[in-house]
């Protein structure tokens, strides 16, 4: 090891000191196949870093804008609120770590930041992972039981379960973080750069099981990923808004048959009008209420679920499963590359681009609660404009003003 005191190792002695520093540190055969390859270019594209940079701070303010709003602006809170507020919380911690990101794009893709940072970075970028796809899931069962189980929803909803529910999900990220922190170090390349990445020849027993321990912790990790944080989540979201769709068409069903019924009602009425004259009194009285029957039954029922929330969800959703799938793909092939050589060169050149681009969920989900959303737009809005108003306050008018639209802008909130 280098002293403090003694000069730095420049260029080929700092490479052979790293080749004798990494003599006894064993790596699996991918590892070792990634150490020994150089990039044909190590020129640093600043405006892949620039825009990276400022995709980085737009997520972190988005996502804090919407924390700060569901978390100390609205007074009146819902389960929604809670379920969001975590969406976003765990989108937040991603996002805090995209800057890092940047500055290894900046370092000619070489991680310079030690050892901590990496498995910091890792173990978040795999915390959102698995906690957006658990509240992903958590909604898309709590509007199934809206529809199915109105009642029931109605009796054991609150605030209290979903914060429960919530803690679950934080803690069932966790405890599958934990893999891809123990083995999450910081590499070196043949070439003097270093790479952030999964070293699975750490912590074995014997180096004589090397190889098969390798593909085994590879392969337990890659398909964890696929059907934790992907697969399973994403039937269950499936199957449970196909459930809605189908009990809402039910009940549209019921609706028509109801209005067939009262317009027969209506035409029986009619007819014993022209009919019997002896029992107008009556038949007005009957047809009043059938008239009025009808106009009731004839205007649109209040929607179990909000149609804005529901098309938020739904687009956060898609865009979950278009910005995930490619990399979990790509996990799995992984998985095999060691042993098939275009499988290698695919995930060499792809998976890194996939990584990079998961990173945009969480950065598009606040985009995509504000256009899908306008009621939780409008909340945004007027928080702002409260904010602002405190800010300018001289007099008592500006006071008693800013005062009024804060005093509005906390009444209002996400639907149930």
């Amino acid at each position: 090891m280098i002293g403090a005191g003694e000069p730095s190792c420049a260029g080929k002695q700092c490479l052979s000191i790293n080749l004798i520093l990494n003599m006894n540190i064993s790596y699996c055969p991918l590892i070792d196949k990634m150490r020994n390859h150089s990039m044909n270019s190590t020129k640093v594209n600043w405006v892949v870093v620039f825009v990276h940079g400022v995709v980085s701070c737009l997520g972190i303010l988005e996502n804090a804008l919407i924390i700060w709003v569901l978390g100390f602006r609205i007074r009146q809170r819902t389960v929604v609120c809670i379920w969001v507020l975590n969406l976003s919380l765990s989108d937040f911690l991603a996002c805090l770590t995209l800057p890092l990101f940047t500055a290894y794009l900046s370092y000619s893709q070489s991680w310079t930041l030690g050892n901590a940072l990496c498995v910091a970075q890792s173990s978040i970028f795999y915390l959102n992972m698995f906690a957006s796809a658990f509240m992903l899931t958590v909604i898309s069962l709590d509007r199934l039981l809206l529809v199915v189980k109105p009642v029931w929803s109605k009796t054991h909803r609150s605030l209290a379960g979903a914060w429960k529910v919530c803690a679950i999900g934080w803690l069932w990220a966790m405890i599958n973080t934990v893999p891809y922190a123990v083995f999450r170090s910081v590499i070196d390349k043949n070439d003097g750069k270093s790479l952030c990445y999964h070293n699975f020849a750490l912590y074995l027993p014997t180096s004589a099981s090397l190889e098969r321990n390798c593909e085994m912790r590879q392969a337990a990790t890659a398909i964890s990923k696929i059907l934790f944080a992907f697969l399973i989540p994403l039937v269950i979201i499936t199957a449970s808004y196909i459930k809605i769709g189908l009990k809402l068409k039910d009940l549209d069903r019921k609706r028509r048959a109801s209005n067939s019924w009262l317009k027969n009602i209506l035409m029986r009425n009619e007819n014993s009008v022209e009919t019997n004259t002896s029992v107008k009194s009556q038949t007005s009285d009957s047809l009043s209420k059938a008239k009025s029957n009808k106009r009731s039954s004839n205007t649109p029922a209040p929607s179990l679920l909000s149609k804005s929330f529901t098309k938020m969800i739904a687009l956060v959703i898609i865009s979950f499963t278009v910005i995930w799938a490619p990399y979990h793909i790509l996990c799995m092939m992984e998985v095999t590359a060691l042993k098939e050589k275009e499988i290698y060169s695919i995930v060499e050149t792809w998976l890194p681009l996939a990584a990079t681009f998961s990173f945009l969920n969480p950065v598009l989900n606040p985009v995509l609660y504000a256009f899908s959303c306008p009621q939780f737009c409008m909340n945004i809005r007027q928080n702002l404009a409260a904010v602002f108003e405190s800010l300018l306050e001289e007099g008592g008018e500006l006071v008693a003003q800013g005062r009024s639209s804060r005093a509005r802008s906390r009444n209002v909130s996400l639907v149930a």
